[in-house]
């Protein structure tokens, strides 16, 4: 057929065009340069679209206060006073170092990104460490230890923020979080490099003796907002780099001789101590002297008095020792109980009262016997009594007996 005749050797013309196109593709490539730069060039010449599609995602760039090294997959932000995780990290990353930063927090999603850091593997964070608002059930004595726990290696840790630490519910409490926190202080040379502790919103009742001996270098302490009642087991005479002292909303009521002269001796502390319900009694006279020459109060003009009633709301440095006597004055509440336990008294008074007037009868016979047994026993006595005052009734007696 015509129409089959002439399309035949159109065909084979076309495939033969294309063989000849291929060879001629192939031969080129090859006779080009052998290097990955020549070649990808020229690939994504000839097919761009696909090349782009293909061609895998370019790798970040180091993050400007960083140090990177791809080689030895390591990027380092040390001492930057970072905020926050920088977000344009490398995706090659295995070990990131953010040492020495004020991360305050680390939200949900810190290390998230597009492509994803599947190689990141150790992450140092060391130089600071915030534990509050988290639910401790068990803090071990070498939690803060370096990386040779058993040995006591110092730890790097500058830090320290354990703010309203929540732990499990029980009459316990309290005194559980205040052991913790104290074996972990005090671990021998474990924390000596630490600057800052916060302890605050702890609901502290007190404080042990030695918390503090283990940090000598410590600078900034934040006991504020808790329940301390005292000072007097608590010494502060090794910390002699201390800067501050926040005291605030505890609840103390004087401090002794004892703490003043400590916190006198540290020749860089600042100290704070307002809202504490301080009773202005006698007991109070050295505290009151000893604010009025110090200087080392913050706001010391704000402090105020919440007891007795009398007192309440005078500022301290302006009170005289006049003003200070122990009158043997009751708090309200102690009144109160005191009025409560008479009524009490009264009630059970009353129905002892009550009790006896229904048994008056037999309470009167039952009196009139012990009398007439007393009244017997009295005469008798006085009978052997005349009988012995009257030699002339004794020799009747006698010759009676004969």
């Amino acid at each position: 057929m015509p129409g089959g005749c002439s399309r035949g050797p159109a065909t084979g013309d076309g495939r033969f065009r294309l063989a000849r196109l291929a060879l001629v593709l192939l031969g080129w490539v090859s006779s080009s340069s052998p290097t990955s730069s020549a070649s990808s060039s020229t690939a994504s010449a000839l097919f761009p679209a696909s090349a782009a599609s293909a061609q895998p995602p370019l790798s970040s760039q180091c993050p400007a206060p960083c140090e990177c090294s791809e080689a030895a997959r390591t990027v380092k932000c040390v001492n930057r006073n970072l905020t926050e995780v920088p977000a344009d990290l490398p995706p090659y990353v295995r070990t990131l170092f953010l040492t020495g930063n004020q991360l305050a927090l680390l939200p949900a999603g810190a290390f998230a990104r597009r492509p994803p850091l599947a190689e990141l593997a150790a992450l140092n964070l060391s130089g600071q460490l915030d534990l509050s608002h988290n639910p401790l059930a068990h803090l071990s004595p070498f939690a803060f230890s370096g990386i040779n726990a058993s040995a006591s290696t110092p730890s790097p840790l500058v830090e320290l923020i354990l703010n309203h630490v929540e732990t499990p519910g029980g009459p316990d409490r309290n005194r559980s979080v205040e052991r913790m926190v104290a074996a972990a202080l005090q671990e021998p040379h474990t924390l000596r490099g630490l600057r800052r502790l916060e302890l605050a919103s702890n609901h502290f009742l007190y404080l042990p003796r030695d918390l503090l001996s283990q940090l000598p270098g410590l600078r900034h302490l934040d006991l504020s907002n808790n329940s301390l009642v005292s000072l007097t087991y608590l010494s502060f005479r090794n910390l002699t780099h201390l800067e501050s002292l926040h005291l605030e909303d505890n609840a103390l009521k004087v401090l002794h001789n004892g703490t003043l002269a400590e916190l006198q001796s540290l020749a860089h502390v600042r100290v704070f101590l307002e809202d504490n319900p301080w009773v202005c009694d006698c007991h109070m006279v050295d505290m009151v002297n000893w604010l009025k020459e110090t200087e080392i109060v913050e706001g010391k003009a704000r402090l105020t008095c919440a007891f007795p009633e009398k007192m309440r709301n005078r500022i301290l440095v302006e009170l005289n020792i006049s003003d200070l006597d122990c009158d043997p004055i009751l708090p309200p509440s102690l009144q109160t109980s005191y009025v409560f336990l008479g009524i009490v008294l009264a009630l059970i008074g009353a129905i002892f009262l009550l009790v006896l007037y229904l048994n008056r009868k037999g309470i009167k016979k039952w009196m009139h016997n012990i009398r007439d047994a007393c009244r017997d026993h009295m005469e008798g006595y006085h009978y052997r009594y005349e009988i012995n005052a009257d030699p002339r009734l004794t020799n009747l007696s006698s010759n009676s007996d004969v």
